[in-house]
Order: C-alpha cells, then sequence, then structure tokens
C-alpha cells in the first residue's frame, strides 16, 4: 500500500449504473486534445463519455509522468512537463471526458513514439495539438456522467461519477472509481457483482497503481505507475485486465495483470459495460 496524506473515505469503490450509445470520430487537426474530444461529443449530446483512441499523431505535444511528491501533502505527484522536439505518434491512449467547474474536461493516459523512442504517461489536454487525425471510439454516458471535485484523501481533483439526466441508450454500464490501496481486479470483480452484471468489459479505463505485477511473474518497483486498460474482462472466475502502463521514467510495460496484487495507488476511473 501507499499512505496518503489525508483519511480513507468510505466507499472504497463508487459504482452508478445507468446507459450509453457508442459512436465513432475522428480528432480534428489542429486543435487542443480537449477541443477536439470535446466539440464532437458536445453536439452529440454528450457532458461525460470514455474514449479509446488510436493512431495519428500530437503536435505540439505535452505530457507528464508519475514523480515523487516534493512535500508530504501527497503520496506522489508529476514530473515537470515534457515536451518533445517533433511531437509524438500515438499509439493508444485511453481518456474519461467529463465536466469540472462546469466546463469540459478530460484525463487521457497514452503510449507513443517520440524522437526518444517509446514512452507513455499523463497527455495534457489544453497543451497538446491534434497534428494528425486520432480515431477515437466513445461511449455516451446517459443517467451518470464523470465530474471533478477534490478528493480530501489524496489532495487531488479527480474525477468520479456522477448521477445525470437518463437517456434512451441500451448499453447497460457502470462508471466507477476505484480509491488507493483497493486491489484493481478484486475491486473490478466486486463491483460487477455488486451491479448484477454476470460478464462485463471495460471500456475507456485508467488510472494507476502502486508499482505492477503481471500474471507471468514481472513486477514493476516504482511505487507510482500510470496506466490505460487495453483489454479488461470480469467474468465468474474474477477479472483478467490487460494494461500498459508508464514507471516513473515514462518507460512503457505492458501484460496482464496479476489479481490480488496490484492496489491502486491514486484514483482508477472508468466504464463497466454488461455483457450478454
Amino acid at each position: 500500500m501507499l499512505r496518503q496524506p489525508g483519511p480513507a473515505l468510505q466507499p472504497r469503490t463508487v459504482g452508478l449504473p445507468g446507459t450509453a450509445r457508442p459512436l465513432a470520430f475522428t480528432l480534428e487537426p489542429g486543435l487542443t486534445l480537449l477541443e477536439a474530444v470535446a466539440r464532437p461529443l458536445r453536439a452529440a449530446g454528450f457532458a461525460s463519455a470514455v474514449l479509446e483512441l488510436a493512431g495519428g499523431g500530437f503536435g505540439p505535444f505535452a505530457y507528464v509522468m508519475p514523480a515523487p511528491s516534493p512535500d508530504a501533502s501527497h503520496a506522489a505527484w508529476y514530473s515537470a512537463a515534457q515536451l518533445p522536439a517533433g511531437g509524438a505518434r500515438l499509439e493508444r491512449g485511453c481518456v474519461t471526458f467529463g465536466e469540472r467547474a462546469g466546463e469540459p474536461w478530460l484525463h487521457a493516459h497514452a503510449s507513443w513514439q517520440e524522437a526518444a523512442g517509446r514512452r507513455g504517461g499523463h497527455v495534457l489536454p489544453e497543451e497538446t495539438r491534434i497534428a494528425a487525425p486520432v480515431a477515437a471510439r466513445a461511449w455516451g454516458l446517459e443517467g451518470l456522467g464523470f465530474a471533478v471535485a477534490a478528493d480530501a484523501e489524496t489532495n487531488f481533483p479527480l474525477f468520479g461519477p456522477v448521477a445525470a439526466p437518463p437517456g434512451a441508450g441500451q448499453i447497460r454500464v457502470v462508471a466507477l472509481r476505484i480509491r488507493p490501496n483497493e486491489d484493481l481486479c478484486d475491486a473490478l470483480a466486486a463491483l460487477c457483482r455488486q451491479h448484477g452484471f454476470a460478464r462485463a468489459i471495460l471500456r475507456g479505463s485508467l488510472g494507476s497503481l502502486v508499482g505492477a505485477r503481471f500474471a507471468d511473474g514481472r513486477s514493476v518497483p516504482d511505487y507510482a505507475t500510470e496506466l490505460l486498460v487495453t483489454e479488461g474482462r470480469i467474468g465468474p472466475d474474477g477479472a483478467r485486465v490487460a494494461v500498459a502502463l508508464a514507471d516513473m521514467a515514462g518507460r512503457v510495460h505492458e501484460g496482464v495483470l496479476l489479481p490480488g496484487r496490484n492496489p491502486v495507488c491514486i484514483t482508477f476511473e472508468g466504464v463497466l459495460e454488461a455483457l450478454p
């Protein structure tokens, strides 16, 4: 576990049920990442969504990596902003889109290729611009959404599920947040049971772990790593979650997480979609 500066808040896992509608679009070159995501979603009537991105490129491009906290007010922090010359070619990314102080905001983790090699981390949405078209798959949320609020446990402003007006979507989903030091796989399995999902798939989900321990025996010793889910399925036998994650040097590690051995660092957020 990683001790947080504030009290352990309850409940440790938060999930709100609702529905979703899938849509696909292209992030338009010349726009900031925030603008390129917000415009088509707002035009389609969605205030919140989760997204999976693939291909294309960023330039200018700005990101941060997990780093030690400079003081005791946080358990972990961010590096200085990295601005690689020449931008980056995106491999894949996951995005939480919602609201912060009533305005559109997003949280994005990705992996990419830049001049220095393959890297990963937290993409800065207003400092990054789309340089080449990016394919986006989105799940617009109805009856629920995501909003940023102050979190007393971690001292970070974090996305969490909130209620919203219902819609006509046919896909049953749960918007979720998992708090620090809860095992990711165990918490996902518990959320499925709580909401009556016999089987589910993760959509557009991201967060951070205390290091990482993979099912094949590999591990990442850094105490803060930032991840995006590349495949997540939950069934009667538990959760199988494959991730790409960045360590504190921005190096990318990929694999299937070992259940019971991967506690959340600061937060994990995303959407569970019920499967037949």
